[in-house]
């Protein structure tokens, strides 16, 4: 059965990925299954138009490893097996191969929603990810439109 396998949750700490690691914290506890957190550092985003600076790359990597912490820590004391990982690369390959490494039974992870333009220029790591893992992937839509492009939130109408 697929559910007495790791469940992993790939997340990038954002609105629609914390909702997914809590629906898979549910899932973990219910299931009595181990639970993976994995967060992708991506290079090509860190290096795309810039050189290569050693740095900047040890603190994208150190300020990902903290923000991981911090999301592994919303479940402590819930007896969940829990374990981190942080990778580098790209992205979905990254997911799919922890997937295959981990033997993971279903992977669950957050989508943002966009579509038209946005969507075509940033592709979707999601869709991807559904259309090539090996195993089943349960997306989970988040509110990420309380935010503006600037990052602040709206006060709700």
């Amino acid at each position: 059965m697929l559910l007495a396998k790791r469940i992993l949750v790939p997340s990038d700490f954002s609105a629609s990925s914390r909702k997914a690691c809590e629906l898979a914290a549910e899932l973990a506890e219910t299931f009595r299954v181990p639970l993976t957190l994995l967060h992708v550092v991506s290079l090509e985003a860190i290096h795309s138009g810039f050189p290569y600076v050693p740095e900047y790359t040890q603190y994208v990597e150190q300020a990902a490893r903290s923000a991981l912490r911090d999301e592994a820590a919303r479940f402590q004391g819930k007896g969940l097996a829990l374990d981190t990982q942080l990778k580098m690369g790209v992205t979905w390959q990254e997911i799919i191969e922890a997937a295959k490494r981990l033997d993971v039974g279903l992977i669950v992870m957050g989508t943002h929603g966009r579509r038209g333009l946005p969507r075509a220029i940033l592709g979707s790591v999601t869709e991807k990810v559904v259309r090539l893992s090996p195993v089943p992937v349960l997306t989970v839509h988040g509110d990420d439109s309380d935010t503006t492009e600037s990052g602040a939130s709206e006060t709700p109408k």
